[in-house]
Parts: structure tokens; C-alpha cells; sequence
């Protein structure tokens, strides 16, 4: 026998002993406290839902669940870092599109996102679409008769080339068959600082413009996702007035690649059950989140269409990392 066809036969002979010793893992499982990495610095959005379901999660499993902020690369490193633990669900990581769909089709990353082992959805919320207070239309159907009449005056705002906030807005483009022009920021912070000075005109902004929005800094035309925002109801989707446009800020679970389904279903189901509890949907309501809960199954189809709707995006953009 070769060395390589010796070597692919242990491979196969490794990976049938993991098959076939998941249910029996899955009920020992956890045998010690789980590591849950944060692939961003404490305090975001990422962190803050970690922290909320952290707690719970570990009362349901018997073990300590162990937060880790692990941060650089746009989240990669974190998630990489999960990627290469042994495949026991000890070790978890959070993810966002930003290390999962959006970001690797711009920028690559060392681990293959739909090789992971998916987990769960846990919280999604929309972005929103906000413009600067003197732009001529009060609301999205004046916005987009707008663009459509002059959309190479309309300066759009983004947390930098290839995040979730810049992807967004081409993807407005690509729908309605126009141009905006890009002006790319270090973060949201800094675009929404602009907009509301009237530099900029519009930007697909997180959760975290909503302050500014009540307190009359910003206006609200609509927001991406098709579902209801229970923070706002009344205001309108992207997708009533942009064809095929459905997106979400969104935050979910993945395990190594490998780990046994049984493991992997276990999590879902006592994310499941905890996201379903009214004090946890009013803790994430809190922070613009509505609770997501996903099994393993579904979260990878998710996550799979949504890279392709991202890639089709960067292409027709062509959209360059900086």
C-alpha cells in the first residue's frame, strides 16, 4: 500500500470511529466547562448576546459555559481558532456575517466557512436604513424614485469595503439596476457621525443608530429585512419597494468541523428552549435583537445562500478587498 492511499485509509478509519462514537459522546457530553469564543473585543452587539445566553446555556448543560473575546482579522481569528479544537463541543464560536457569508467572500479566510460545524442561529435583527435629515424624501418610496433619478448624487456610508454595511447598499444597487457612490468609513461610528453632519446621504446601519433616530439626529426609511421590527413595526421593509431584497444582521453558533451531529442538536435544542423563555426575547429586544433559534441543518442552508447572494453581489460590484 502507498503512503498516501495508508494515510487516506487512517483518515477514513478516524472519521468512521467519530461517526460512529457520536451518540455515545453526545451523552457524556459536557464532561468539563465549554469554551465559548467572542471573535470580537467586549462590548458589541457579538458580545453582548454571547454574555446573555452564556449563563443559561451552561445551567441547561451542567458545565460552566466560558466566554473568550479572541479579536482581529474581522472575527476570523476567533473563529479559526474553534476551527482547529478537537470536535467534542468544548469549544464554540460565535459568528456574524461579517466572518461567515459577507466577509470571506471579500476577504478569505483560513477556515472554510461551510466546513464548520453548524450549530444554531441565535439572534437576528435588520439593518437600517437611515438618511441624513435634509435629504429631499421623507420616506422610502420618495428615497427610491430618487435614486432612480439621480443615483450617482447619492453618497452612501459604510463601516468599511466588504462589511456587512457596504454590502447592503450594492445590493440596492445591483436590485434596482443603478450606481450610488461608496464612501467607506473605519466603522459605523464614524459614518453615523458623518450622516448625521449631512456629509454623507444614506447608510445601512446596525441596530446602534436607532438612538438617533428617536432622538430626531436621523431619519428612518425602512428596514432591510422583510419581517417586522418589533422595535419599530410600523416602519417599512426595503423589500416593498426593492425587489429580492431580504437581509439581516444576524449572530449564530458553530462548533469544529467534525463535531457529532448528536452534540451539535443538543445545543440547538437547549439554545431552542432558552431563546424561547419571554425574559431572554426582552433582554435581546434591549439591544434591537429578536430571538432566531435555528437547528443545525437549516442555520447551514441559511448560511450557504446567503454566501452565494453575497458572492453575486461582489462580483457584479467588483468589489476589491482595501
Amino acid at each position: 500500500m502507498s503512503f498516501p492511499i495508508a494515510r487516506r485509509a487512517a483518515a477514513q478509519g478516524l472519521l468512521g470511529g467519530l461517526i460512529a462514537a457520536g451518540p455515545a459522546m453526545a451523552q457524556g457530553y459536557p464532561s468539563r466547562p465549554v469554551r465559548l469564543v467572542v471573535p470580537f473585543p467586549p462590548g458589541g452587539g457579538v458580545d453582548a448576546v454571547a454574555r446573555i445566553l452564556a449563563e443559561p446555556l451552561g445551567t441547561a448543560l451542567g458545565q460552566p459555559v466560558i466566554i473568550e473575546n479572541r479579536a482581529g482579522a474581522g472575527g476570523a481569528i476567533g473563529v479559526d481558532s474553534v476551527a482547529k479544537a478537537p470536535p467534542d463541543g468544548h469549544a464554540l464560536s460565535m459568528v456574524s456575517p461579517g466572518n461567515m457569508t459577507a466577509g470571506p467572500v471579500v476577504r478569505p479566510t483560513p477556515y472554510d466557512p461551510l466546513g464548520l460545524g453548524f450549530v444554531s442561529m441565535l439572534a437576528r435583527s435588520p439593518l437600517l436604513l437611515v438618511c441624513r435629515n435634509s435629504l429631499p424624501a421623507q420616506d422610502l418610496a420618495a428615497f427610491v424614485a430618487l435614486l432612480r433619478r439621480q443615483p450617482d448624487a447619492i453618497r452612501f456610508a459604510s463601516g468599511g469595503v466588504g462589511t456587512g454595511t457596504h454590502l447592503a447598499a450594492e445590493l440596492m444597487n445591483l436590485r434596482l439596476g443603478v450606481r450610488m457612490v461608496h464612501v467607506p468609513y473605519r466603522g459605523t461610528a464614524p459614518a453615523l457621525t458623518d450622516l448625521v453632519a449631512g456629509n454623507v446621504d444614506i447608510f445601512f446601519s446596525d441596530t446602534s443608530a436607532w438612538p438617533m433616530v428617536q432622538q430626531g439626529q436621523l431619519r428612518l426609511l425602512a428596514v432591510s429585512s422583510a419581517a417586522t421590527w418589533a422595535t419599530s413595526p410600523g416602519t417599512p421593509s426595503v423589500g416593498s419597494a426593492v425587489p429580492d431584497f431580504d437581509i439581516s444582521n444576524w449572530y449564530g453558533l458553530v462548533a469544529p468541523p467534525g463535531t457529532p451531529a448528536p452534540v451539535r442538536d443538543r445545543l440547538a435544542a437547549e439554545l431552542a428552549a432558552i431563546l424561547a423563555r419571554a425574559e431572554v426575547a426582552t433582554v435581546l429586544g434591549r439591544i434591537g435583537f429578536d430571538p432566531a433559534p435555528m437547528p443545525p441543518d437549516a442555520f447551514g442552508a441559511f448560511v450557504r445562500a446567503e454566501l452565494e447572494t453575497w458572492r453575486a453581489v461582489v462580483q457584479a460590484a467588483n468589489i476589491r478587498a482595501d
